[in-house]
């Protein structure tokens, strides 16, 4: 018999989540709407559990057995800092609330999860002035769940700066051990001490209603290992799906930097040795108008990975060695890597359709590092109550 605990992941894309929760977890339901990321899912962990579709269309009745967890990565667009705004109303983010009425329908099943986790950007705590994170929380108190949150940047883990918000709910009727709880009357000792309780969050927690507090739990999540990663570590001389820029285009890009970013290449090539570096192209604001600016880093970590919607938000790789300096689109297999996955994972052959797939993702180490620190030992417990 398998004793493994189980899960349904929704929002599933490339199977994330999935891999971060690893070979002790077994998966009963996945669920994600489009249909190219769907076929990355089928080849990397087959199809058995997958159903291709809207979120909306689902009922219980396709929802296997009862999961101990449900992890649900919804979109984040209408509630990040590049969306228009339209924060859990919209079209997007919006489909939480079906996914949520699928977890109501569960609880009156008597199949609620043992656990929730639901990841999303950071922009989901100031969203509509923090009543969407409100909302959030509502929703999870309604139904006979206690919860905190945690924001987790996957710097520790992976070198690309992506802190993501974490927000893990536990059944009521769970006995959440004291070890995995930081206990602080007040919240300006959470942040002081807590590597993974921001100011935004603690300031989100302040702003809930008194009974929403009293569902909330400072979750004790240990730090990671330091990182044995580097950014150079990911980066290939000749990748097989994208070129080297020219010389020309390079200093195209070169010449819509600011005087801060121009330094940032000349101190690059004063090194003496090959540094590697990435940049992203933005459109800043300079005396009320809008101008496209190239902003580079040296630091040995990647900025954050997003989908390619446009031009602007593809990562370029830089490269200074010798006095001169290369440049290219950062290719499919280094953003992979840059998401913890291995070179075996199975990409899609087209490059727009594997960066899509993961830059909308979710790390894998930070998964790893949230099952083994927190998910693991509270059905751990469970498991324990319920055999005394």
């Amino acid at each position: 018999m398998d004793h493994k605990p189980t899960y349904y992941e929704f929002f599933a894309g490339g199977g994330m989540a999935r891999a971060g929760l690893g070979e002790g977890w077994r998966c009963l339901f996945a669920n994600d709407f489009d249909r190219k990321k769907a076929e990355s899912y089928r080849a990397n962990w087959g199809g058995e559990e997958l159903l291709v579709g809207d979120v909306r269309e689902i009922s219980t009745a396709q929802l296997p057995g009862r999961a101990d967890l449900v992890w649900a990565s919804f979109p984040c667009q209408d509630l990040s800092l590049a969306g228009a705004g339209a924060g859990l109303k919209g079209e997007r983010s919006g489909t939480f609330w079906p996914f949520w009425d699928l977890m109501k329908a569960l609880r009156k099943e008597g199949r609620a999860p043992s656990l929730i986790v639901l990841e999303n950007v950071c922009g989901a705590l100031t969203s509509h002035g923090g009543k969407d994170f409100i909302k959030i929380c509502e929703a999870l108190a309604k139904e006979g769940y206690k919860f905190g949150a945690l924001v987790i940047d996957a710097a520790l883990f992976v070198p690309q700066s992506r802190p993501r918000l974490f927000i893990i709910a536990a059944r009521d009727d769970i006995a959440v051990p004291s070890s995995l709880l930081r206990h602080c009357e007040r919240s300006e000792a959470i942040q002081s001490e807590g590597l993974f309780q921001t100011r935004a969050l603690v300031s989100a927690h302040e702003t809930l209603p008194i009974a929403l507090r009293n569902s909330w739990l400072w979750w004790n999540l240990p730090p990671p290992p330091p990182r044995n990663t580097s950014l150079t570590d990911m980066i290939e001389d000749a990748p097989s799906d994208i070129e080297w820029r020219s010389v020309k285009d390079t200093n195209a890009l070169i010449a819509m930097m600011s005087e801060v970013n121009l330094a940032k290449i000349a101190e690059a090539k004063r090194a003496g040795r090959k540094m590697v570096g990435t940049l992203y192209r933005r459109t800043r604001y300079q005396n009320g108008e809008k101008i496209q600016r190239a902003e580079a880093r040296f630091d040995e970590v990647a900025g954050c990975l997003r989908t390619p919607a446009g031009g602007s938000s593809r990562q370029f790789v830089l490269v200074a060695d010798k006095g001169r300096v290369r440049s290219r689109l950062m290719s499919a297999r280094e953003t992979a890597r840059l998401m913890g996955l291995p070179d075996e994972y199975i990409l899609p052959e087209n490059y727009n359709e594997a960066y899509h797939l993961t830059g909308d993702g979710v790390v894998v180490p930070v998964v790893r590092h949230i099952a083994a620190s927190l998910l693991e030992p509270l059905l751990n417990a469970c498991v324990v109550r319920e055999a005394a």
